[in-house]
């Protein structure tokens, strides 16, 4: 008999925990080898884990909608012939504290049961936590009793509150929808509740509209994966954004006169975008030390050029598809890359792969009509820039018989970066650089 562990893949080097969808397959069914088991999804995009091996699905060890942090266990797959029963397993819960990077405040992560008798799990999870339980064996986390202790409930009051978990325990929900719902009777006076935990308290318990006219809308998952990513970033990197205004006009003109021998020559419609990335992968040559990321008081310098782009979901949320080896594609490679990446984004049919390893994000403002913007760090890069709509403006330009102003396409360009490793000179050198390769386009090239 042999027994292989699925594990909760990798989905990008900022994600560290993916939401298990829906169990494709049951405890008991037979999988062949690349046959989908479960859908799970990141704030990045949602994907089908495959079986590595054919077997039998012996246990399942999280549940649908539970979150998973990366690298654990999901589920058992028996190979061999190993038969096995039909009814679920679920695993013992066994309570550790883990990160929480929206609110600050470790919560509970199941740690699934190896895959032993059920005695010996027992026996792990006595040992996991010796002394967590009341004078009454009531088994506390140590997150509940954290929050008990910040909060000054006491034992005989965190005794009263009612559990939802496993055998009636006090789960982190249970706490904090209790401490949105106490009041000064037969309580100890509490202090203020810190910040951490009031942010918890809001993203835990219903909201109400006082008025009776504000229309409350849940966030998708997406969005709240999204938003926790966000904040994170804020929280991460100290963010200075820098602004140019380039003239454009070359490149306008000469997509304008290309465009239609372009589609009919190579099939693709040729957009901006591949331009601006062109630009970006020659700047980042330029200035490498744009392209690193930072392991604690490490910088880690790139050597792929890998730009993310900022593509727009039907649902409203983006995601960020990666060009490799951007550098190494010309504006025909570029464009073919950009036009597939987007189609499929939309359509959400995005490989897990294709979001990641990028270095630096590109993100086209300018297509909601926006002049600028101020955009925020997709970590672990340290630099983000936006490109605003081209306009046209009237512009001083010089020439061999003295200065003239004319009507010019105009754009502006904004570059968000990580002040802890990227100062204002280089910051601003780079962009400056794309820039002027943008200014200094060859309008007289051919298709």
């Amino acid at each position: 008999m042999a027994q292989v562990e699925l594990i909760m893949p990798k989905m990008g080097e900022s994600i560290m925990e993916a939401t298990i969808l829906k169990w494709v397959k049951n405890v008991g069914d037979i999988v062949e080898v690349d046959e989908t088991i479960l859908e799970i999804a990141t704030d990045k995009v949602d994907s089908e884990i495959p079986s590595p091996v054919a077997g039998t699905i012996a246990k399942i060890l999280f549940q649908e909608n539970d979150v998973v942090a990366i690298g654990k266990v999901i589920a058992i797959i028996a190979t061999e012939g190993e038969e096995v029963a039909a009814t679920p397993s679920p695993a013992a819960e066994v309570v550790a504290p883990s990160s929480n990077g929206s609110n600050g405040v470790k919560e509970e992560t199941p740690i699934p049961a190896a895959p032993v008798p059920t005695p010996a799990v027992a026996a792990v999870a006595t040992m996991e936590a010796p002394g967590r339980g009341d004078s009454n064996g009531r088994f506390y986390s140590p997150l509940v009793r954290n929050i008990a202790k910040q909060e000054n409930i006491g034992e005989a009051e965190l005794d009263a509150v009612a559990g939802t978990g496993q055998n009636g325990r006090v789960t982190k929900k249970d706490i904090l929808a209790y401490l949105n719902n106490r009041t000064g009777a037969g309580t100890q006076s509490a202090p203020a509740v810190s910040k951490s935990i009031a942010q918890s308290v809001t993203t835990s318990s219903a909201t109400t509209s006082v008025s009776g006219a504000d229309e409350i809308v849940a966030m998708d998952r997406m969005r709240k994966l999204i938003a926790d990513h966000m904040v994170m970033s804020k929280r991460t990197s100290a963010h200075v954004t820098s602004y140019i205004e380039a003239d454009v006009t070359n490149l306008v003109n000469w997509r304008n006169k290309v465009k239609g021998e372009f589609q009919k020559k190579y099939g693709e419609k040729i957009t901006f975008t591949p331009i601006f990335i062109e630009a970006v992968a020659k700047a980042i040559r330029d200035f490498p030390m744009i392209n690193v990321s930072v392991d604690g008081t490490n910088i880690i310098v790139k050597k792929d050029i890998n730009v993310g782009m900022a593509a727009a979901l039907p649902s409203g949320n983006l995601i960020v598809p990666v060009i490799k080896n951007a550098d190494r594609l010309n504006l025909l490679g570029l464009t073919k890359s950009v036009n597939d990446l987007a189609n499929r984004a939309r359509g959400n049919k995005l490989k897990p792969e294709e979001i990641q390893g990028g270095t630096f994000t590109l993100t086209n403002v300018g297509t909601f009509g926006n002049v600028m913007g101020t955009p925020i760090i997709n970590q672990p890069q340290v630099a983000i820039m936006a490109v605003g709509a081209i306009r046209k403006k009237p512009a001083v330009i010089e020439t061999e018989y003295g200065d003239v102003i004319a009507v010019r396409q105009m754009m502006f360009l904004s570059l968000s970066y990580d002040h802890r490793v990227v100062d204002g000179f280089l910051g601003g050198s780079f962009l400056r650089r794309v820039g002027d390769y943008l200014e200094a386009f060859d309008a007289t090239q051919t298709v």
